[in-house]
């Protein structure tokens, strides 16, 4: 009896995350760098994770005007960038809201001392803009984003963030 309702609470609890918010399509090219550092496993699996969530990010503080959010996975030109596009829409009273459908992502260069990473990313997402809750406008978009990411503590940053539009 009590192993069936923990087999119960656990698949209840793994069901969770699909029914709070749908998961974008998530393709990562094997990795055949070039060069004096090999990239490990476990490296690059932390780096897109670190990267998928700094689009989660993103996506929270554009949608409610708060540019003290991209703090945690946002560093240097990349964060000040998003802050400066968070604070115009705020003071216009509009806000954003970003529903990343796919992403088609690929290593192209680790630093040989693993001080940055970088990552091309062909990103497919949903962008509406709202004023005062009410929907304006609905596009989708695809692009092609050249992202740097550096180590912080225990986690990748993301310090450039560059979109090349289609």
């Amino acid at each position: 009896m009590v192993f069936r309702s923990l087999f119960m609470m656990c698949t209840v609890l793994a069901a969770m995350p699909a029914l709070c918010a749908a998961q974008a399509d998530v393709r990562v090219e094997p990795t055949h760098l070039q060069g004096p550092r090999a990239l490990q496993e476990q490296t690059q699996s932390a780096a897109v994770r670190d990267y998928l969530k700094a689009w989660q990010t993103l996506g929270t503080a554009m949608d409610r005007d708060d540019a003290g959010l991209l703090d945690q996975d946002f560093v240097g030109t990349a964060r000040d960038k998003l802050a400066e596009t968070v604070q115009q829409q705020a003071a216009l009273g509009i806000h954003t809201r970003y529903q990343d459908k796919s992403h088609d992502i690929k290593i192209v260069f680790y630093s040989p001392e693993g001080l940055s990473l970088e990552l091309t990313d062909d990103v497919q997402y949903e962008v509406q803009m709202l004023d005062h809750d009410k929907v304006q406008t609905t596009q989708q978009v695809h692009a092609h984003y050249i992202v740097v990411l550096t180590p912080a503590e225990v986690r990748w940053r993301v310090r450039v963030f560059q979109a090349l539009f289609e």
